[in-house]
């Protein structure tokens, strides 16, 4: 996770979760918290598919939405969800699906 200020600067990065290779739990409860005590105005969430493919898989879609809807709540953006692999990376935001 990075953690932005209201100018999009980086206040901290940090690694929240750690996954297996199919599957990693992600609370959003704990980004919240951070988010707040950063003191941070939005956040970029980045993982990588060890799988080789960039497409979002509904895990991901329904991660995202979550951590959006979360967030807003305490008026925190999720500014994007980026996915890596092999070389290769998926902006969901440019891809229009925040």
């Amino acid at each position: 996770m990075l953690f932005l200020d209201a100018h999009n600067r980086l206040l901290s990065y940090q690694p929240m979760f750690r996954g297996s290779l199919s599957q990693t739990m992600v609370y959003p409860r704990e980004v919240a918290k951070t988010a707040l005590a950063l003191g941070a105005d939005g956040v970029v969430l980045a993982h990588n598919h060890p799988g080789g493919t960039v497409k979002p898989s509904q895990a991901d879609l329904h991660l995202s939405r979550t951590l959006r809807e979360a967030l807003a709540l305490v008026d925190v953006a999720m500014r994007e969800h980026i996915i890596v692999a092999q070389g290769q990376y998926l902006s969901m935001a440019e891809e229009g699906l925040l």
